[in-house]
């Protein structure tokens, strides 16, 4: 993999976007069974139903996995000094997401050439369901 170089990104500029496959009940029950985290909020959609969600969610970890994968496909992965994210809205079986991000700024701190990248991922409708930041030490 390519390690990336501060002066090939301006601010502005947006990394590679990546498109996931729908959502499907199957990957939450996987992930939880990854994670450790059987809410059946994500695995049962009776009770999720009865609990007023209107059928199963993502984890929320699940959809901020999404979006490292769209971090480490761009940048190498030891370049990534931190990754963090917010959650703004619930993620569905049936909904797939696109992953995007923008360079908001560049610095030269402590000898360490930073890019701060402004990462997403939105649903098909347009709703962002996680948002975060992604700074990446650059060559």
């Amino acid at each position: 993999m390519e390690r990336i170089k501060f002066d090939a990104y301006e601010q502005g500029a947006e990394i590679p976007e990546l498109k996931t496959d729908k959502i499907h009940h199957m990957d939450l029950v996987r992930y939880a069974g990854a994670s450790g985290d059987f809410n059946p909020i994500h695995t049962d959609p009776e009770f999720a139903n009865k609990v007023g969600l209107g059928g199963t969610i993502a984890h929320g970890m699940y959809i901020m996995a999404q979006l490292g994968r769209l971090c480490s496909n761009w940048a190498h992965p030891a370049q990534i000094k931190s990754f963090g994210v917010k959650f703004k809205g619930m993620s569905r079986p049936g909904q797939s997401l696109t992953l995007s991000g923008k360079v908001k700024r560049k610095k030269e701190e402590n000898g360490e050439k930073l890019l701060m990248v402004a990462v997403e991922a939105r649903a098909d409708d347009g709703e962002v369901k996680v948002a975060g930041d992604l700074v990446v030490v650059a060559d």
